[in-house]
């Protein structure tokens, strides 16, 4: 099965196989969100289950959560409860979203997708992010036998992003605070849009 089409997630989720599923919101987001005192509008791409879209909401924030696969969907909505609205079926690379946004975040979205996707998720970040805003996350480098998922090497994020966004903040996510499929790949990113 092709992992740039709905089908391939619809058919993990619907059998519950969801390695990178955290069944929470990783540790590095949430003292993001404890020490930053900006709110506005934020996109989780790919949100999954949604756990970061409704941790996003507490803390103030005004979430649209998206994802390809009506099953992810249907579960995102199921842990947002009452703001099951902020969660829309809908396709990050084509779909109009609307609006752009003060902060992006990325956990695992970009490593489920080919390399030669890559490039069209930096275009597309580059259009939804407004001037000055975020694209903050945990992503995924190093090696992969048998992927996906697909880890960045530094250099590669460099040709990605240098255009548009710039690098503020890198550090190592603990082995300790990743899922055995991440351990040891994970690194907290802060890019702000040029």
């Amino acid at each position: 099965m092709d992992c740039t089409q709905p089908d391939f997630w619809e058919e993990r989720y619907r059998a519950n196989r969801m390695p990178w599923d955290l069944h929470g919101v990783p540790a590095a987001l949430i003292q993001f969100l404890r020490e930053t005192s900006e709110k506005g509008r934020v996109l989780v791409p790919g949100c999954g289950s949604g756990y970061e879209a409704l941790a996003f909401h507490e803390c103030g924030w005004a979430p649209l959560a998206v994802d390809f696969s009506p099953a992810a969907v249907e579960r995102a909505r199921g842990v947002l409860g009452a703001q099951a609205s902020a969660v829309r079926l809908a396709d990050f690379f084509t779909d109009d979203l609307g609006e752009t946004f003060d902060l992006v975040y990325e956990r695992t979205f970009l490593c489920s997708l080919p390399p030669e996707r890559w490039p069209d998720y930096a275009r597309r970040m580059a259009e939804v992010v407004k001037p000055g805003g975020w694209l903050v996350g945990i992503f995924a480098y190093g090696e992969e036998p048998e992927p996906p998922p697909f880890p960045l090497t530094p250099a590669t994020a460099d040709s990605l992003f240098d255009a548009t966004f710039e690098l503020i903040e890198d550090r190592a996510v603990p082995a300790e605070h990743s899922l055995p499929l991440f351990a040891g790949k994970e690194r907290w990113q802060v890019w702000r849009r040029k």
